[in-house]
């Protein structure tokens, strides 16, 4: 079945260009003749090449119209693509104000029921020649000195 449509279709393609286009002749013809004819199928050529462009171009014009409208259509629906929204940082109060009313709201002051911390004053050691250190610390004596201060 199906070789027998390929045959067909063969058929019918043969036959089709056997009525479009005559076989040529070219035998028993002059150089003269045979320039003729080339010029002559040169010049069909062009005017098909002609008409191939004008359909092409009109094709593509009426493509570009379908496009338009369609968009047309959908901005009608409503049916727009919305873009791509890109991250916005906000601090804390800002972003309460825009939640709620700022004018009803006073802004949120966060260090407020923060508890107070004192510090404790560290424990400078005076400063010293450490020339007068090193001499005291030297020997059994300074490091019994050592010994007795960790206790």
């Amino acid at each position: 079945m199906l070789v027998a449509e390929l045959e067909e279709k063969k058929h019918e393609r043969e036959s089709a260009l056997s009525e479009r286009v005559p076989p040529l002749k070219l035998s028993g013809l002059s150089v003269q003749e045979l320039q003729e004819l080339c010029k002559d199928l040169h010049r069909k050529i062009d005017i098909i090449d002609d008409a191939r462009y004008d359909i092409e171009m009109k094709e593509s014009k009426n493509e570009k119209e379908i496009q338009t409208l369609i968009d047309k259509i959908h901005e009608m629906k409503g049916a727009k693509k919305r873009p791509n929204l890109k991250r916005v940082k906000k601090s804390a109060d800002a972003m309460l104000g825009a939640l709620t009313d700022s004018s009803k709201l006073m802004k949120a002051d966060f260090k407020a029921n923060l508890k107070t911390v004192k510090k404790e004053e560290e424990k400078k050691e005076e400063v010293t020649d450490w020339r007068k250190n090193v001499e005291a610390m030297s020997g059994m004596e300074g490091r019994k000195k050592l010994f007795d201060a960790g206790q």
